[in-house]
């Protein structure tokens, strides 16, 4: 077995009411003045104030303004706010976006550069602020990895900040707080973890440990995001789906993820559209590429996804993977086609050349993938 290595947050606390530990860690790591990351729409539902309402005697600060796919521009203005109020921790609470800016700014506060020079691996120079993140979606697995995500408006291209000293310190993972979600949230935020478990599952640089954190994690997403999507009172259900997105999470963020989130970047650069919605449009047609590559392991996803392939070829079994992935997407009603996105045509290939060459996570796919491949996964799945 070659080696590997497994990180995830400092700390996990998981389950019903585990917010109510967040005193508790803010006095372990010595976080005496915090700043919460969120966004309005969180502030207005009542899903801030489930935590604000736990900081009794603490001091804290709120930056609302996170906004989905965000850019450098905002990660900068809110590292601003957190170094000129003499902050010293942060609290995000949110989805991927809210976590995100709060590694970026983590990362950004002593660091007295230029912040796109941090872009790509272990180039952060010093661990800083802590982070305690509260996930209010079940599907980025942003509160358990080492990589901040961000759109870059010059280019039009999404990059991301890769250190081990941004990984958070604390991640809670609380049911109740992803209750407020609406049904296309928890449609697109639950098919978004299903990729990264699927994608860590067949990745080059899986390992035993990702795998079995990969394959339940499907089984659970299977089972409960259609449960979840119906019924958004399903707790049990919503439950699940939190511990799903957290394996995901952990797989993914060890294992890396594939072509599905390199064909990704484009859509979320360019048309802004969500990283959930934009890996499910594309997980089915780069499944049906990969599948070749790797079809034993397609047989056991097939499997995970709750289908009896003891009858079937290995091949057969693949293809019944790729059915019931886009079976289960159909179920959440996730969107069928670019061509939906009103995406022109003739950016097809402008957009192929930019997911070319994002090798950081073409390189962890199974089957390479040339820039006239990915044109032609577009084309299919326009």
């Amino acid at each position: 077995m070659s080696i590997s290595s497994f990180k995830i947050a400092n700390k996990l606390i998981t389950g019903e009411g585990a917010t109510s530990c967040i005193p508790s860690e803010l006095a372990r790591l010595k976080i005496n003045n915090p700043l919460i990351i969120t966004d309005k729409i969180l502030i207005e539902v009542g899903t801030v104030k489930k935590i604000t309402n736990l900081l009794k005697g603490i001091p804290y600060g709120i930056f609302d303004g996170v906004l989905p796919e965000p850019e450098f521009s905002l990660a900068k203005e809110c590292t601003e706010t957190f170094i000129n109020g003499g902050y010293d921790g942060l609290i995000a609470i949110g989805g991927g976006s809210a976590i995100d800016i709060a590694k970026a700014v983590s990362a950004f506060s002593k660091y007295e550069g230029n912040v796109e020079n941090l872009v790509g691996t272990d180039l952060v120079p010093a661990k800083g602020a802590p982070i305690i993140a509260v996930p209010t979606t079940a599907g980025t697995g942003s509160e358990v990895t080492n990589i901040s995500i961000l759109s870059d408006s010059k280019t039009q291209l999404k990059k991301g900040v890769v250190s081990d000293f941004i990984l958070p310190d604390t991640a809670i993972v609380s049911p109740e707080m992803t209750m407020s979600m609406p049904p296309s949230v928890t449609a697109a935020s639950g098919i978004d973890a299903l990729v990264h478990a699927i994608e860590a599952y067949i990745s080059v640089n899986r390992s035993p440990i990702t795998d079995a954190l990969a394959l339940h994690a499907m089984k659970l997403i299977s089972v409960n995001l259609p449960k979840a999507y119906c019924n958004p009172n399903h707790i049990k259900a919503r439950e699940n789906m939190a511990t799903a997105s957290l394996m995901a999470g952990m797989a993914f963020g060890n294992a890396g993820v594939g072509a599905v989130h390199a064909l990704a970047y484009p859509l979320g650069g360019r048309y802004h559209i969500p990283h959930g919605v934009s890996n499910a449009l594309l997980l089915p047609y780069v499944m049906e590429w990969n599948k070749a590559s790797c079809v034993e392991r397609f047989r056991d996803i097939a499997e995970a996804l709750g289908h009896d392939t003891r009858q079937l070829s290995d091949m057969e079994a693949a293809d019944i993977a790729v059915k019931g992935m886009k079976k289960l997407c159909e179920i959440v009603r996730i969107p069928d086609g670019l061509r939906s996105f009103q995406i022109p045509e003739e950016d097809l290939e402008e957009m192929a050349e930019d997911a070319s060459q994002i090798d950081r996570l073409l390189k962890n796919n199974p089957r390479v993938l040339t820039k006239q491949d990915i044109f032609a996964i577009y084309k299919e799945a326009y």
